[in-house]
């Protein structure tokens, strides 16, 4: 039986570190462990994704650390089958045990217990089904050996302490994966627009930057990285760069308004169209100090870019063949008609007859035209065709 008898301290440390799984899943360990130790467990398991009655030949997912777990993997992601087990359908947010739900002979006799229990070292178990805010189910189980005694009551009750917290970490870490994920579709599709996003803080160091950032700075044409810092190429742009992004940074400060967003070109070795950027400051809470700590975004526009629409979803928005689509992409690429044929190996006229086609199911009737529809259409947001084996 595991001591109960928590001073406040300990209390305070366990809670703890159970919100400490909420930052993310790289450290659920310590949380499991802690469980794990406050109860004088061989497992605890959270299964994260259980299945149903209707998906029985679906597996879930299921974390568990224990007796058994190599301490390389600490945590073992595991499959759950839903049919196996007699603890579904229970009271949410209650915690149970075995002997809540049957004696200790049809336990014994259950085939749970014989064929999956047994296998592992499990005989007392201890589980609660926490209802998370989004309507899931994450279902906790801390469990013991034969050879160790059952868990009291007044184990049930420090379990059932803690469940508002579980919830509230569990709650907590959908959120934040949710926002992260969010947070990455909104990055690649404003890549696939062509548009660089670089992070800086107030010095103008870089702190994070989407894909097309970095092949744009790569190319040290205009922007490049010079100690960590986005910094331009040629010194006029670069001391204008760094007033913008000093006086964005001041506006937002001194202003109670929302501040439109400061923007400059800047020239190219290349001799190309100059880049266009926008400073934008990234809000932060009123109360929060954060002179010298504020972060903003610059978006890099790459006039000379070739689009990054996806020839799948042109083809299918559009009803046009497959050569008419690779045409429609080489004009909205910026070529004329006779270099768009030359670049896909077809004769001018089978070219011209292609134009004609792409006009009568477009509706438009100048290559202008075309390109615009095209550009602003969703294909341009869809994944890259070499992204899904296109």
């Amino acid at each position: 039986m595991a001591d109960v008898s928590f001073n406040l301290n300990q209390y305070s440390g366990l809670i703890e570190t159970i919100y400490d799984l909420s930052q993310s899943k790289s450290v659920w360990y310590k949380p499991l462990q802690a469980l794990r130790d406050c109860f004088a467990a061989n497992y605890v398991t959270l299964i994260l994704k259980p299945t149903f009655e209707e998906e029985e030949e679906e597996l879930g997912l299921m974390i568990a650390i224990g007796s058994g777990i190599s301490a390389e993997k600490k945590v073992q992601y595991l499959p759950y089958r839903y049919h196996i087990t007699p603890f579904n359908n229970q009271q949410p947010d209650t915690v149970f045990t075995v002997d809540d739900l049957m004696d200790e002979e049809a336990w014994e006799q259950s085939t749970y217990r014989k064929y999956w229990c047994a296998n592992v070292g499990v005989y007392h178990v201890m589980s609660v089904d926490i209802a998370t805010r989004d309507g899931g189910i994450v279902k906790l189980r801390i469990t013991r050996p034969e050879s160790e005694p059952n868990f009291s009551n007044e184990e049930k009750v420090l379990c059932q302490m803690l469940v508002s917290h579980l919830k509230r970490a569990l709650d907590i870490h959908q959120q934040l994966d949710r926002s992260n994920s969010l947070g990455t579709m909104y990055n690649e599709a404003i890549s696939r627009l062509s548009i660089a996003t670089v992070q800086i803080d107030e010095s103008g160091r870089i702190l994070e930057q989407n894909v097309f950032a970095n092949e744009l700075l790569t190319q040290e044409d205009g922007l490049k990285v010079q100690g960590g810092k986005l910094t331009a190429h040629y010194p006029n742009d670069n001391r204008e760069l760094k007033q913008l992004i000093q006086n964005s940074f001041k506006m937002v400060r001194e202003s109670d308004r929302p501040i439109l967003p400061e923007a400059m070109s800047i020239a190219r070795p290349s001799g190309e169209v100059n880049l266009g950027v926008v400073v934008e400051v990234i809000p932060s809470p009123a109360w929060e100090n954060s002179i010298g700590q504020g972060k903003a975004v610059v978006y890099i526009r790459d006039s000379v870019a070739k689009s990054q629409a996806s020839s799948h979803v042109a083809k299918k928005i559009f009803g046009l063949t497959t050569a008419e689509t690779a045409l429609t992409l080489e004009l909205a690429n910026g070529l004329s008609l006779e270099e768009a044929a030359e670049r896909l190996n077809i004769r001018r006229n089978t070219a011209r007859a292609h134009l004609r086609s792409i006009f009568s199911k477009t509706g438009v009737r100048r290559q202008t035209e075309l390109v615009r529809i095209l550009l602003n259409s969703v294909a341009p947001l869809a994944c890259n065709d070499a992204d899904v084996g296109i």
